[in-house]
């Protein structure tokens, strides 16, 4: 009976141990962070080191965020409050004012946080300085992170999405936790020595998500590149033609993510993304023209004398051969290649402003491409009512000016159509939603096309568009060493003026290469006057870099 009840004990007893040793198990390994966090949250002081964010990817996983490395260095007060040796030799090589970091340290008891470079860290190191401690981490941007405009920034107050695809994605970029490094105090509140300073990573402990864009990192980096060589303000838009994805969006000049204060009032409107805003078109309109026409089966081919410049009713027109008494008698070819204004007015009118307007339409001009619902907010331009026109307003129309505006995306995705044998696909910017080992966690890319003109109509079309770059306007773009290529320049008048001057925009928009076209480019220059001298070279050595890189 007496070992039976012994038996029954020992049982109870070495139960009652295994459930401790468990609990025990369970608070250090699972909520004993949690714990400590509340038993001492009211004697703690912490300054946040990191809110962890998910990345934004470019389409081949490479990181357009969280590029660069950075260092911090925490000065811990309570180890430097009566080491005033260590501190003069902090404020030294941190080039710190010493009695302001002195006072700072006499009254905080939380720790301060300094973003410091490599050099001072190995120089603190080799002080063999007391109180300090360093924090490797990356820096969200820099002057060098690519596709600003598209990326956005964030608020520095709450570290969320202001703009662009941080704003538009808040949801799977934000992480429900924070790193912080605190001290802990006791109750009047003075620093617990032999506790010291501790990091806290608070939040729930979730799987990091990240947005996968379309954008192509090197493409993206090579256009930044040339536009910066060129240093002029404007906007190119690249587009892959066989799929409808953006690979490259630029707008100079742009900003520092980090400083977007210093840019508020800035009259460069850096902030302003120029890829994605409308304006006055010029000569590149005629491709509607063109495509307009031989949908309807009509022929525009035609024998015409330009004695540069059209008189309809009180308005006169000129062609950019106006100064020399016109291009005399010219066919399409000539016509086209040369941008003559006189000849596409005659055209536009003999077949009408309704269908021209129904053309543009067509090709997405007067609506958004929808990426402003995939997080990059654009204009959609304006197509006018052709109702009450005049053979003026159609004459204005048919050469671009006027009333009809578009961005460089549409622009470039014009392009792709044309080059694409007719099939506009839907324009993306974000592929999909991938967690931290590139699975796809949410498809955000439409993968649809449609055919809005023949093939053999884009093919007559590309036929002139090459023929710009062999012997007309377009020949600094000619990229006859790397396959060719086919474009369109356009000189916009907009109606406006500086300093008495009027402002005229360039615009060349191509594809290339000639006989398998892979990438659709739209170069836009804000008054550049000439689209074949100022962005046609632009659009060659862009093109070119790609070609040569294998990009």
């Amino acid at each position: 009976m007496i070992t039976k009840r012994n038996k029954i004990i020992l049982a109870v007893f070495s139960i009652s141990i295994l459930l401790l040793v468990l609990r025990v198990v369970y608070i250090q390994l699972f909520i004993g962070e949690k714990l400590f966090i509340q038993a001492t949250a009211q004697k703690i002081s912490a300054v946040p080191i990191e809110v962890p964010r998910g990345n934004i990817l470019d389409r081949n996983f490479i990181p357009l965020t969280n590029r660069k490395k950075k260092v911090d260095a925490v000065i811990q007060p309570l180890y430097l409050k009566d080491n005033y040796s260590d501190l003069q030799k902090i404020s030294n090589i941190l080039k710190l004012n010493f009695d302001e970091i002195r006072r700072q340290i006499e009254i905080k008891k939380e720790p301060i946080k300094i973003s410091i470079d490599e050099n001072e860290k190995e120089l603190l190191i080799k002080e063999k300085v007391q109180g300090i401690s360093f924090i490797h981490s990356l820096e969200r941007y820099d002057d060098s992170t690519p596709a600003k405009h598209v990326l956005g920034y964030l608020n520095k107050i709450d570290m969320t999405g202001q703009t662009g695809i941080e704003k538009a994605y808040e949801d799977y970029l934000k992480k429900d936790s924070k790193i912080s490094v605190a001290v802990i105090t006791d109750a009047k509140p003075n620093p617990i020595k032999g506790l010291g300073y501790r990091f806290i990573n608070s939040g729930e402990n979730t799987e990091m998500l990240n947005v996968k864009l379309t954008i192509d990192y090197n493409i993206q980096k090579t256009a930044e590149e040339v536009m910066d060589r060129y240093n002029l303000k404007g906007a190119v838009v690249i587009e892959e033609v066989s799929s409808g994805d953006i690979v490259a969006m630029v707008s100079k000049p742009d900003y520092n993510p980090n400083e977007i204060e210093k840019y508020l009032e800035s009259p460069d409107n850096e902030l302003f993304n120029r890829a994605v805003a409308s304006y006055n078109l010029g000569s590149i309109f005629k491709i509607i023209d063109l495509a307009s026409t031989y949908s309807q089966n009509i022929d525009p081919s035609m024998y015409y004398f330009c004695p540069g410049y059209v008189i309809l009713g009180d308005k006169e027109f000129r062609c950019s051969a106006y100064g020399r008494g016109g291009h005399g008698l010219i066919d399409l070819h000539e016509a086209f290649a040369s941008s003559c204004n006189p000849y596409f007015i005659e055209l536009g009118i003999k077949i009408g402003p309704k269908s021209i307007i129904e053309t543009a339409n067509k090709f997405g001009f007067g609506k958004v491409t929808g990426i402003d619902a995939q997080g990059v907010e654009e204009s959609a331009g304006n197509l006018p009512s052709p109702d009450s026109f005049t053979y003026g307003d159609t004459a204005n129309i048919s050469i671009g000016q006027g009333d009809v505006l578009a961005t460089p995306l549409q622009v470039a995705d014009m392009v792709a159509t044309i080059a694409n044998g007719g099939i506009k696909n839907n324009v993306n910017i974000v592929d999909s939603i991938v967690d931290s080992k590139g699975n796809t966690v949410k498809v955000i890319r439409k993968n649809k096309g449609q055919r809005i003109i023949g093939k053999e109509v884009c093919d007559k079309i590309k036929q002139l568009m090459e023929e710009v770059t062999v012997s007309g306007t377009g020949s600094r773009a000619n990229l006859s060493e790397y396959g060719g290529a086919g474009g369109k320049t356009g000189s916009a008048e907009t109606g406006q003026y500086i300093n008495g001057q009027k402002v005229v925009h360039a615009w060349f928009a191509g594809y290339f290469p000639r006989l398998d076209p892979k990438y659709s480019v739209a170069v836009f220059i804000e008054d550049g006057k000439s689209g074949g001298t100022i962005a046609a070279p632009i659009f060659e050595e862009i093109a070119k870099t790609i070609l040569k890189k294998g990009f």
